[in-house]
């Protein structure tokens, strides 16, 4: 038998980093995209965000790769924002690229609440800035030429 814990940050940003997801009808997307989670059997342990992004702390089942999972949540959650589009007025699509990083489980609890206090936390760091500290943080070199680019 194998033994694999594979946690992810995941954050997704809408289309232009526009403000499309109403904060009134959030819980709706993040029910959506938690059944999605659930269908591919894996688990997701927090899900937040603002109406310009998305957060998501994820449990991946370990015989999904990392990148079709997010192209098929953001297939996905894109279908079923359109769907509903009374609620969803002003959305568009998902940005083109997205952010994941691998989260030790140690860090779990750690990312749980970051992820769960989204709001506070922007009143205090906008999303470029979050994305772009998270991004380094990570270890990873930022082009300049596309980031935050559809």
């Amino acid at each position: 038998m194998s033994y694999i814990q594979s946690l992810h940050h995941i954050i997704i940003r809408t289309k232009s980093n526009e403000n499309v997801i109403p904060n009134e009808h959030s819980e709706e997307l993040y029910r959506y995209a938690w059944g999605y989670v659930k269908s591919k059997k894996s688990f997701l342990y927090r899900i937040n965000g603002m109406p310009d992004h998305i957060h998501l702390l994820v449990g991946i089942h370990s015989t999904i790769a990392l990148a079709d999972f997010v192209r098929e949540l953001k297939t996905s959650t894109n279908k079923w924002l359109k769907t509903n589009r009374d609620k969803y007025p002003n959305f568009i699509s998902w940005g083109e690229k997205y952010a994941a990083f691998t989260i030790r489980y140690q860090e779990k609890e750690t990312t749980i609440e970051y992820i769960k206090n989204q709001r506070e936390h922007h009143k205090k760091e906008n999303f470029k800035d979050e994305y772009r500290r998270l991004i380094i943080e990570s270890g990873i070199d930022i082009n300049e030429r596309y980031f935050l680019t559809d």
